[in-house]
């Protein structure tokens, strides 16, 4: 039912509403702790068997400045963080006046009163619902002084509380695990602040919202979730992998990882090393690694351009590493708090000589466990080092996914000494894996590492012929590798006239891109691809059943449109259909981004040409 008051704007208030989802964007300023409310909103959601993704900003400078989060949560399906927010909470005028527009039509505008003045017409306008409420002052009076700086950010989670009936009792106890371990007073002053928002009296205001309950397919059961950003999950991944040693320098975005297993690594008889630049780091990793320890390192883009010596080495050597970028906007130290994919050609060819390297990317927050294995797995099967791509959208991303079952997950991949009757390290019959020294040779030839060229022993060789056959020998093991990959997974018909390829974090996205589009009668189809190098088999064959093919990626263009990976793929295919979406912004793909950039992008080059023929056999 509607009722006939007005707000502050003018307009009718809603009636209650059932939701399926909403988004809800907090912006304000990093010293808020608006990324603490944010977080514990979103571990609600996946403790209430509900889905969620989260986006967050926050500035590259010490002293602070600017930041938003936002959490999309519900009872449904839930691909991205969302577009334009349903609730829009403003603690400032800057607040308010950066981040309006993606508050959507219709929307709910809740701001500090005590700092903010909205424009009225504007609101009314757009039939957005103001709801002002004096944060800051009510927040100094529930908590006297000490509520002054901090507090309000509680004193919201309580209004969202009340807005949207959320569970008191789990938000309660969310509270006491985040501030439990602290004096007793700060934990008090978080309950009295929750409280206070919740029960504030906005109900004259606005209606409340009720998200509907979890649906689940016939006979699917209910099932236990973990909440935790892409960067907690790629280090509790790394540890169900095998791995026990790391080394690496701290760097944005990558160091939560570093800081996550130096804690977490001693209680699994490991251990991780700050040192004290990154050659040092992956110096140390790979001498763990040469001992027969899983071992690991990781950085951002400047820093894997730092270690690609050692990389180099790691292939000549062919010793099992796990190298992790944690992807930021470049060149140089560019925007170290904002999410781009332009490493990708960094990890492919950093290094010196021919020095092939698997690289994968993980797609979102349950890929950085699933796949950190996987890549581990790789590594020691091969004797190669793997890079593992991931970005910054899902290293500070939040998600809920399904509680992996451990006992099929969890190994131990580490080379124990053992006793062989002989051991060539670099046979050229067969891929090998290293042994770790102290291991017993019975024929008394005990093998040679060494960054020269080598013979099958180990022992440094100029030989032509040699050289020749090792780096054939080092391409063949990803050619090997190669042929055990699945094809990806096509969302949509397996042919048509436009096929999106994404990598990285653009999953989410370009998944709700094309069943927004489907919805409106256009039929896009969609692919994501997790291993970059060696690729999977099959792509050529499925990139010809489509008339147009578009990478899209957030790094910058070439002449002819294309951003890293299309170039990766128009050069190994020779396909010249295949192009690209590209964006530099620092920001991820929105949906609707997404959507104006195909049809633009559809409509300014024709499509008769289709998909290339066969190429011409030009043998005699």
């Amino acid at each position: 039912m509607t009722s006939s008051r007005e707000n502050p704007a003018g307009t009718a208030y809603t009636a209650p509403e059932t939701l399926n989802d909403a988004v809800i964007r907090i912006a304000g300023n990093s010293q808020d702790g608006i990324q603490s409310v944010g977080a514990m909103l979103a571990r609600l959601a996946g403790r209430s068997e509900m889905e969620v993704m989260t986006y967050m900003t926050i500035p590259a400078t010490i002293s602070g400045g600017p930041s938003i989060f936002q959490v999309h949560m519900g009872s449904g399906r839930v691909l991205s963080a969302g577009d334009a927010a349903d609730i829009l909470v403003a603690f400032y005028q800057h607040s308010y006046d950066d981040h309006l527009e993606s508050l959507r039509d219709g929307g709910v505008l809740l701001y500090d009163s005590t700092n903010v003045e909205p424009d009225l017409d504007v609101l009314r306008e757009r039939r957005i619902t103001p709801v002002p409420v004096p944060m800051t002052s009510l927040t100094i009076e529930i908590l006297g002084g000490t509520g002054k700086k901090k507090g309000k950010n509680i004193f919201l989670l309580g209004l969202i509380a009340q807005t949207f009936r959320l569970d008191m009792d789990k938000i309660r106890r969310l509270l006491a695990e985040v501030f439990g371990h602290k004096d007793e007073s700060v934990l008090r002053n978080a309950l009295l602040a929750l409280e206070g928002g919740y029960a504030y009296s906005i109900g004259d205001m606005l209606s409340f919202f009720t998200f509907e309950e979890p649906r689940l397919a016939e006979g699917e059961a209910a099932v236990t979730k973990v909440t935790m950003t892409g960067n907690q999950a790629l280090a509790y991944g790394a540890i169900a992998a095998g791995i026990r040693f790391g080394a690496a320098y701290p760097i944005t975005p990558w160091t939560e990882v570093m800081e996550q297993l130096r804690c977490d690594l001693p209680g699994y008889r490991g251990s991780f090393i700050q040192t004290e630049d990154e050659l040092a780091g992956i110096a140390a990793a790979l001498g763990a690694a040469y001992g027969g320890v899983p071992a690991m390192t990781g950085s951002s883009g400047p820093g894997l351009a730092l270690k690609s010596e050692a990389i180099s080495f790691a292939v000549m050597a062919e010793i099992p590493l796990l190298i992790v970028d944690v992807q930021r906007g470049g060149p140089s130290t560019g925007l170290p708090t904002n999410v781009e994919q332009s490493d990708l050609n960094l990890a492919l060819h950093a290094g010196h000589g021919d020095a092939p390297r698997v690289v994968l990317a993980a797609a979102n927050v349950e890929d950085c466990f699933h796949l950190v294995i996987e890549a581990v797995r790789i590594a020691h099967e091969y004797s190669v080092p793997v890079i593992f791509l991931s970005d910054q959208a899902i290293a500070t991303r939040i998600e809920a996914f399904p509680f992996p079952d451990l006992t099929s997950v969890v190994r131990f991949p580490g080379a124990m000494p053992v006793i062989a009757d002989s051991y060539k390290p670099y046979s050229l019959d067969r891929i090998t894996r290293h042994l770790p020294p102290g291991s017993r040779i019975l024929d008394g030839k005990y093998p040679n590492v060494t960054g020269l060229e080598h013979d099958e022993s180990g022992h440094p060789s100029a030989n032509s012929k040699v050289h020749m056959a090792m780096t054939a020998k080092r391409r063949t093991k990803l050619e090997v590798l190669a042929e055990t990959l699945p094809c990806p997974e096509v969302r949509g018909p397996e042919s048509g006239e436009l096929l999106l390829v994404g990598w990285g974090s653009t999953m989410g996205v370009i998944r709700e891109a094309v069943d927004r589009a489907a919805a409106k009668g256009a039929c896009y189809s969609a692919v994501h691809l997790r291993y970059l190098n060696p690729l999977p088999p099959g792509l050529e064959e499925l990139f010809r059943h489509f008339e147009r093919v578009l990478v899209v990626e957030m790094n910058d263009r070439d002449t002819n449109g294309c951003g890293q990976l299309a170039r990766v793929l128009r050069a190994q295919y020779a396909l010249p259909h295949v192009g690209g979406i590209t964006k530099t912004d620092g920001l991820s793909f929105r949906i609707g981004e997404l959507l104006s950039r195909i049809e633009e992008t559809v409509d300014s080059r024709p499509s008769a040409a289709g998909p290339p023929a066969e190429p011409a056999n030009f043998s005699h």
